[in-house]
C-alpha cells in the first residue's frame, strides 16, 4: 500500500468523492433550517468509473431533525449535571452524612459515579445494538433516575455511593450512544455542527450543575434539591424519545425497510427518502455480514481504526483537562479570586463559549484541523502555566499568568479536543462495528478519567504542578503528532461515503482500477 494510506487505511487518491449541495448549512444558523435540500452525489472510484447516485431533487423539504437532536441532549445535558453536582454539594452533604473526616468515603462518592460510567459506556453499545437507539435510552433513563432519587434522598453513604453508581451507569451508556444516534441522523451537511451540540449540552450540564450550588452558603440541605432536579430531566429523555424515530441506520441493518423509509420521512422529508435509502443500499451492498462481535473489533480488519478511536480518547485525558478542572480552583485563588463558585463557573461559561465556536466551524474547518488546533492551544496554554509557576522572574505576575493559561487552555480544549472525538468517531466506524466500537472508545475515557482522579493529587504532591503541567504540554503536542499522521477528515461526506472510503474492500477496488 502507499506510503500516503493513513492509519485507518484511508488512501487520499484512491477514492474521490464529488458533492454538490443545493442548501448548505453553517454551524448552528443552519440547524433551524437542518432539512436542507436533496443534493447529487457522485462517488468516484477511478478516472473513468461515476456513478450518479441520486439525481437532485427540488421542492422545500418536509422533516426536520432539530427537535429530535433536542431530546437526545437531554441525555449529555444529563451527562455534564452528573458529572459538576458534586463539586459544590459534597461539603454540605459531608456534613449532613457524618463523614466531614473521611476523605475516602468523600472520594467514593465521587469516584463511584466514574466507576458507574466505565460499566455503563461498555454496556451501552450492546445494549444499542440490540434493543435499537431509542429504546436504549429510554432504558437508560432508568438508572439516571432512581441515582438521582437515592441521592437525594440519601440518609446512609451506602445509599449514596449506589445513587452515584447507579446514575453513573446511566451517564456512560449517555456518553456512548448520544453521539452515535445524533451522528447517524443528522444530515450531512451540518452533522459537524449537529455532532458538537452534544459536547455543548454536557458544559451546559455542568455549568447548570454549578449555578444550582449557589444557595448551599444559605441552605446547608440545598444539596438534596440539587441531586432530585436531575430526576426531573431523566423522565421527560424516556418520554421524548418514545415520539423520536430510531435511527434509520440500524433499522436498515434489521431489515426493517419499511421502517426506516419512514424514519428517514420524518427526519429529512420525503424528497430525501430515495437518496438515503439508495446510500444505506450502496453501503451493504456485497456484505450480508452479522452484526460484529467484541472480539472482531481487534481484527485486522477492524483494529486500526478502532485503535485510533481508542486513542483519541485516551490521550484526550492525558492531556490533562480534568486534572486542570480539578486544580482550578486552587490556581485562581492565587490570583486573588476567593469564591470557588465564581472560579468554576469562569472554567465552565469558557468551555460553553468554546464549543458553541467550534460547532459553527466544524464544518468549515473540518475535524482533523480543529483538533490540530486545538492541542496546539492546549501545549501553548501548559506550557505557560508551567513557566507561571516555576519561573521565580515571573512570581509577580504567577497569579494572572495561571488565570489566563488556564482560561485558554479550556477554551483551546472545548475548541476541537472536547467536541471533535466524540462526533468523528461514529464517523469512522464502519456501521457493523459502530456502537460497539464507540462503546470501546468511551470506556478508554471512563477508565482514563477515573485513574487520573483518583493518583492526580498525589503525583503533583510528589513532583510538583509545574512539572505535571509540562507533562501535560509534551503529551499535547505528541497528539498533534498522532493527529496529523493518522485521522482522516470526514468533513462533507455521508456516514455511507466515509465507510466506503475506509473499507478494505473499497480500497483494493480502487488501487485494481488504478493499475
Amino acid at each position: 500500500m502507499s506510503s500516503r494510506t493513513s492509519c485507518c487505511g484511508f488512501r487520499p487518491g484512491s477514492f474521490i468523492m464529488e458533492t454538490q449541495l443545493t442548501s448548505r448549512g453553517k454551524g448552528f444558523a443552519a440547524i433551524f433550517g437542518s432539512s436542507t435540500k436533496p443534493k447529487s452525489l457522485r462517488v468516484q472510484a477511478s478516472d473513468e468509473e461515476v456513478e450518479d447516485l441520486v439525481p437532485s431533487n427540488t421542492g422545500k423539504p418536509s422533516g426536520t431533525v432539530l427537535p429530535y437532536v433536542g431530546v437526545a441532549c437531554l441525555g449529555a445535558t444529563l451527562f455534564g449535571y452528573h458529572l459538576g453536582v458534586v463539586n459544590g454539594a459534597l461539603e454540605y452533604l459531608a456534613k449532613d452524612l457524618g463523614i466531614t473526616q473521611n476523605t475516602v468515603l468523600q472520594g467514593w462518592i465521587v469516584s463511584a459515579l466514574l466507576a458507574g460510567a466505565t460499566v455503563g459506556s461498555f454496556t451501552g453499545g450492546s445494549l444499542a445494538d440490540k434493543f435499537g437507539r431509542t429504546r436504549t435510552f429510554q432504558l437508560d433513563a432508568i438508572p439516571l433516575a432512581i441515582g438521582g432519587f437515592l441521592c437525594a434522598t440519601a440518609q446512609s453513604v451506602q445509599t449514596m455511593i449506589i445513587g452515584r453508581l447507579l446514575a453513573g451507569i446511566g451517564i456512560g451508556v449517555a456518553s456512548a450512544i448520544v453521539p452515535l444516534y445524533i451522528s447517524e441522523i443528522s444530515p450531512t451537511e451540518i452533522r459537524g455542527a449537529l455532532g458538537s451540540a452534544n459536547q455543548l449540552f454536557i458544559c451546559i450540564g455542568i455549568l447548570a450543575a454549578l449555578l444550582a450550588g449557589l444557595p448551599l452558603a444559605e441552605n446547608p440541605i440545598w444539596w438534596r434539591t440539587m441531586f432530585g432536579i436531575s430526576v426531573v430531566p431523566s423522565i421527560l429523555f424516556a418520554l421524548g424519545m418514545t415520539i423520536s424515530p430510531e435511527s434509520p441506520r440500524w433499522l436498515f441493518q434489521q431489515g426493517k425497510i419499511s421502517e426506516a423509509e419512514k424514519a428517514v420521512r420524518t427526519l429529512y422529508g420525503k424528497e430525501r427518502v430515495a437518496l438515503v435509502m439508495h446510500e444505506l443500499t450502496a453501503a451493504s451492498q456485497g456484505s450480508s455480514e452479522p452484526e460484529a462481535g467484541w472480539l472482531d473489533l481487534f481484527s485486522s480488519r477492524y483494529r486500526k481504526v478502532v485503535s485510533v478511536g481508542g486513542t483519541l480518547f485516551l490521550l484526550q485525558q492525558l492531556a490533562g483537562i480534568n486534572a486542570v478542572v480539578y486544580y482550578s480552583t486552587s490556581v485562581f485563588r492565587s490570583a486573588g479570586i476567593d469564591s470557588d463558585v465564581a472560579a468554576s463557573a469562569l472554567v465552565g461559561a469558557s468551555n460553553v463559549f468554546g464549543t458553541a465556536v467550534a460547532s459553527s466551524l466544524m464544518d468549515k474547518q473540518g475535524r482533523k484541523s480543529l483538533l490540530i488546533a486545538s492541542f496546539s492551544g492546549m501545549a501553548a496554554s501548559m506550557l505557560l502555566l508551567f513557566v507561571s509557576f516555576t519561573w521565580k522572574v515571573l512570581a509577580p505576575y504567577s497569579g494572572t499568568l495561571a488565570v489566563f493559561g488556564t482560561v485558554l487552555y479550556v477554551l483551546s480544549f472545548s475548541l476541537g479536543a472536547g467536541p471533535v472525538p466524540a462526533l468523528l468517531l461514529p464517523e469512522i466506524f464502519a456501521s457493523r462495528i459502530r456502537a460497539k466500537a464507540v462503546s470501546l472508545s468511551l470506556g478508554t475515557h471512563w477508565i482514563t478519567n477515573f485513574v487520573i482522579g483518583l493518583y492526580f493529587l498525589s503525583v503533583v504532591n510528589k513532583i510538583g504542578i509545574g512539572i505535571v503541567y509540562l507533562g501535560f504540554s509534551i503529551v499535547c503536542l505528541l497528539t498533534v503528532l498522532y493527529i496529523a499522521g493518522n485521522v482522516v477528515e470526514t468533513k462533507g461526506r455521508s456516514l455511507e461515503e466515509i465507510e466506503r472510503a475506509l473499507s478494505p474492500a473499497t480500497q483494493n477496488n480502487s488501487e485494481m482500477h488504478a493499475v
